[in-house]
């Protein structure tokens, strides 16, 4: 089974926490789902480089990187995912979609109201203790 390992950014700004939404796909169980930003880890590449590098080329943001916040397995049907979540910060909202459909900036008891993808939920789970 394929591997994968990601680095996702939970982006604060203002007390609202970026999320967006992924494209129609033809997997069905992430297909327009909710999701914190990111990317694939490259090789040599640190999960803090990539969260940083990945935010910029999908959303022209800089982000601060402030802390790891929780590494999430995840077992998909085809891949099993290890995702790296950092607590970052922006400067601003201002942003550029490339790669997802949407975007919503949520407070903190605002995320359940989201349809996200099977791996972020724990990330918001714990976000809302």
């Amino acid at each position: 089974m394929k591997k994968i390992k990601v680095s996702a950014a939970i982006i604060f700004h203002d007390d609202k926490i970026l999320c967006v939404q992924r494209g129609e796909s033809k997997l069905d169980y992430i297909s327009k789902k909710f999701e914190f930003p990111g990317g694939k880890i490259e090789k040599n590449e640190l999960p803090e480089e990539t969260v940083i590098r990945e935010i910029y080329e999908e959303l022209q943001m800089k982000i601060l990187v402030e802390k790891p916040f929780f590494t999430v397995t995840h077992q998909y049907p085809d891949f099993h995912l290890t995702m790296y979540s950092f607590i970052c910060s922006s400067e601003t909202k201002l942003l550029t979609l490339s790669e997802h459909i949407s975007f919503k900036w949520l407070s903190k008891n605002e995320l359940t109201q989201l349809d996200w993808a099977a791996a972020d939920i724990p990330i918001v789970n714990k976000l809302i203790k």
